[in-house]
This record gives structure tokens, C-alpha cells and sequence, in this order.
């Protein structure tokens, strides 16, 4: 939850029948006035069968940290548990109405019958979508009020993630049908939710208030079966989450702390802040993780790794302070080497395949820059001579800020070129310095940088041709390569 919290980004990453009431307690695996006591006890009533599990009692189910080497912190965060992180991102296209979400790096499934379940889902989608504000805001008020014990799971200040879970319900609705990509996005979610103390018991009491609040605003198209799809959808989801956190738990441990040994200011917004973890840390070159500091507890923003996984253990971080962004701005103006960082697990879809011997054709925009110089970094270990093609935007020479570093790399590797493409003029210019070289239909694109510059990037090489399943990136909204 982000307070136990989507999948996105200081970075970007990235995200949730009335078995959830009861769901396992163990894994089938290994503001607003309270309302009425009666409906709680109505909706706590129904038991529809779920799959059996350990502890035996059925329980069926229900974000996001975008590249994430950044996500705005302006934008919300919910509760992990309950409303998972929403990276829109690892390597696919965005995804469609109705719900502006899409799972994080998969490809939109084709055409298919929705479900009875999700038609009923979307509709109470489309109609709480104008008020989407009141919804989450009743939500915490129904959570905080009926379970108070759960408060000390989120931030202190509200402010910083009251949009996530809606967020995280519209892609999981969006996808309720797809089983494969929903499954993959949940599991994610599952495992991310362990640093913010989500437990199983916990998702009950989310469900109880969700249902409560999206009866409240879709009071207009609900009815009996509709409450019966939320609960059947929910539990499903939720299961799925619980389970995937249970097996993880086998093999991980729910955060790293990581000791800052250094801190280099680049620019007066922008460091480089390099770590050093307290146990092996196993990531992938592309990837992401998110960061928690001590002057903001609970409070977690998604970053890509800036370098791809070094002998002595240390982890990379570029960081760009933005207006009101609490973490990025302690971790650029604060944080000094001794400080105590937490890291969440690695997370992302945005590496290398290297059972083929493509292109690589790389854009990344600002602190995107970062999940770049990895990628270049592990094609080089590999030993592999496939060209790599490497655009670096910035709206200035001074937001070159790693070009030094990139040139260096293509005097060591011939195989790679860095063309820095800076925006003099106030426009956006790296789709046209794209489309001038190439052509690049037979490369794997991998885009990194501000939602904007993903957009525009994305769209500039479908147009030249560059199959869908072909580009690759993390992060739309929370996993913004922006920091925050």
C-alpha cells in the first residue's frame, strides 16, 4: 500500500463474490461520514465459492512505479495493499479507453467478448469517472473510519496519493479479461506491496470500503449484480496479489537498506546518487526500484538504475528535484553519503533480449537518460556487436547533463552511436532527428523520459514503422523519468 501502496514514479512503475471478506489468511500458494453498519454487515454476508487454498477457506480477487527513473510526486499514492502502484509502463503502448491505464509493458490483447463480469465492471467505471475525486476521497474516509488500525500504514499527508487507487482499479478493470497480462501486472503489484507492510488480512477491509464507495457514486447503474462482479472481480484480483507476495516472501526480503556512499551534483536540480545495498541486490539492466528516504516515511517514488549490475554491488540513481516533489528534492538537495535509504524490489519490463541479435534504437529524454546508459552497458558486458543507436534529448546544452559519460562509451564501443539532440526553440525535436536516420523496423526501440516525451517518442516510431510489440518503455504517469 503506498501507504501500504502504482505501480509508477519518483521515477515508473509499476499497481487491485464477497470471498474477500474472508479471504486466506494464508496463501492458496505454499472524508466522509460513516455509513450504515448494515450495509458492512450485508456485503459481509456473501460468500461466494472461491478456489480453495491453505487455511481453507475460498477466496477469489482483485498500480503505478511508470521508467521509471522518476514519478511525478505530485500525483497520489494509495495504499499498496489496497491500491497498488500503476506504472503504465514496461515496454508497451498505452492503453485504450475507457480507462486511461494500461498494464504495465503489454500489448493491447486483441479484440475479444467481454465477460458479463467486466461490462458490469466498465459501466460502474464510466460512471463514477466525473467523480472520481469524491470516490477516493470516501473511500479513505470509509477505510480510515471503519479501520483506523490501518492509518499507520499510509504517509502522513494524504496529498501524495489519493489518486493512485482509483488509477489502479481502472487498469485492472480495463484488463479483467486478460487473464495472461492481468495475472503478470497483479503479481508485480503483489510483491511490490510487501515494503509497505501489506498483509493478506489487510485486503478485506479494502474491498469492504471500495464496494462501499463505488455504491455510493454509481448508485445510478448499481444493483445486485453488479455489487456481485465487484466482489467476484475484486477477490480474484486481491488472491492473485496475496499469493504472488507469499511465494516472494520465500526469496526476498520486502526492502534493502542501501547507505549512500556518493552524491554527485550534475546541475543545480539534478544528482546522481550511488548506493550501496545491504544484501545482493539482483536487478536487470532497464529496470527500476523504488526509493524510500527518512525524512519522508512511507512516502515511496519509483527510479530506473542508471547502470547495469556492477561486480562491487553499488546501485545508480539519476534524480531530478521538481517543484514539491518531497523525494526527489531530499535526494538531491539532503541526502549526503552515510544517509540510510530503503529500497523496494526491482521492478520493469524495459531490458534487453539477448537471444536475438536486433538493434537497439534508444531515446531517452532527461533523467531517461539513465535506463539508456544501462541498456548500453549490458549489451557491452554481453559481448554482443549489434548496433546500438542512442538518442539523448534535452531542451538545453546544460540538460546534457551525462553526455560526457555516453560519448565515452561510443570511443569504447564502435558498435554504438550518441547523438545529443538538444531542443533550442522550445519544441519538441526528437521525433523529426528519429525519423531523419534509420530506417529502424528491424530494432527493438526502448523509449525513457517525461510522459510526454514517451508519447510523442512512441508515436514517431510507429509512424516510421516500428512495430508495437518492437517498442519497449516504463512508465507513463507515476514512472516518470522526471523524479518527484
Amino acid at each position: 500500500m503506498d501507504a501500504p501502496a502504482t505501480t509508477s514514479a519518483d521515477n515508473g512503475t509499476s499497481g487491485g463474490g464477497s470471498g474477500w471478506f474472508t479471504p486466506h489468511t494464508q496463501p492458496t500458494t505454499s472524508q466522509g461520514s460513516e455509513p450504515e453498519p448494515t450495509e458492512g454487515n450485508r456485503l459481509a454476508a456473501m460468500r461466494p465459492v472461491g478456489r480453495p487454498g491453505a487455511g481453507g477457506e475460498a477466496n477469489p480477487g482483485a498500480q503505478q512505479d511508470t521508467s521509471p527513473s522518476a514519478a511525478p510526486e505530485a500525483a497520489p499514492a494509495a495504499p499498496e495493499a489496497i491500491a497498488p502502484e500503476i506504472p503504465l509502463q514496461p515496454g508497451a503502448p498505452t492503453p485504450p479507453r475507457p480507462a486511461e491505464a494500461r498494464v504495465p509493458g503489454q500489448r493491447s490483447a486483441p479484440a475479444r467478448q467481454a465477460s458479463p463480469d467486466a461490462v458490469l465492471v466498465r459501466r460502474t467505471m464510466a460512471e463514477v469517472g466525473p467523480v472520481a475525486d469524491k470516490v477516493t476521497s470516501y473511500f479513505y474516509a470509509l477505510l480510515f473510519v471503519r479501520h483506523p488500525d490501518l492509518r499507520s500504514l499510509f504517509p502522513a499527508a494524504m496529498d501524495t496519493q489519493r489518486d493512485r487507487l482509483l488509477k489502479a482499479l481502472l487498469t485492472a478493470a480495463e484488463h479483467i479479461d486478460n487473464t495472461e497480462v492481468l495475472v503478470a501486472y497483479l503479481q508485480n503489484l503483489g510483491r511490490g506491496h510487501r515494503k509497505y507492510g501489506t498483509r493478506p488480512e489487510h485486503y478485506p477491509a479494502v474491498g469492504e470500503c471500495l464496494i462501499g464507495a463505488l455504491s455510493k457514486y454509481a448508485s445510478a447503474v448499481w444493483d445486485a449484480e453488479t455489487e456481485a462482479a465487484w466482489v467476484r472481480t475484486y477477490t480474484t484480483i486481491s488472491q492473485v496479489m496475496i499469493d504472488a507476495a507469499a511465494a516472494d516472501e520465500l526469496r526476498a526480503p520486502a526492502w534493502w537498506y542501501a547507505e549512500v556512499v556518493a552524491h554527485d551534483l550534475r546541475t543545480p536540480d539534478v544528482a546522481v546518487v550511488t548506493v550501496r545495498p545491504d544484501q545482493p541486490y539482483p536487478f536487470l539492466a532497464g529496470q527500476y526500484t523504488s526509493l524510500e528516504t527518512p525524512w519522508w516515511p512511507r512516502i515511496w517514488r519509483h527510479y530506473s538504475f542508471a547502470s547495469a549490475p556492477r561486480s562491487d554491488g553499488l546501485l545508480s540513481f539519476h534524480v531530478k528535484a521538481v517543484p514539491a516533489g518531497w523525494v526527489s528534492n531530499a535526494l538531491v538537495h539532503r541526502a549526503r553519503p552515510g544517509d540510510i535509504l530503503r529500497l523496494g524490489p526491482p521492478a520493469g519490463s524495459m531490458t534487453v533480449d539477448h537471444t536475438t541479435d536486433s538493434g537497439l534504437l534508444c531515446v531517452g529524454g532527461g533523467t531517461g537518460i539513465a535506463p539508456i546508459k544501462a541498456l548500453v552497458e549490458d549489451v557491452a558486458e554481453h559481448g554482443e556487436r549489434r548496433p546500438v543507436e542512442v538518442f539523448y534529448g534535452a531542451r538545453s546544452d546544460h540538460d546534457l547533463y551525462d553526455i560526457d559519460t555516453m560519448l565515452r562509451l561510443q570511443q569504447s564501443h564502435p558498435w554504438l552511436e550518441v547523438r545529443p539532440v538538444v531542443d533550442r526553440h522550445g519544441l519538441i525535436q526528437l521525433p523529426d532527428a528519429i525519423r531523419e536516420f534509420g530506417p529502424w523496423h528491424e530494432y527493438d526501440a526502448y523509449v525513457s523520459g517525461p510522459p510526454g516525451m514517451i508519447r510523442t517518442g512512441v508515436d514517431a516510431l510507429r509512424d516510421i514503422g516500428v512495430p508495437s510489440d518492437r517498442i519497449r518503455h516504463d512508465a507513463l504517469e507515476e514512472l516518470v523519468t522526471a523524479g518527484s
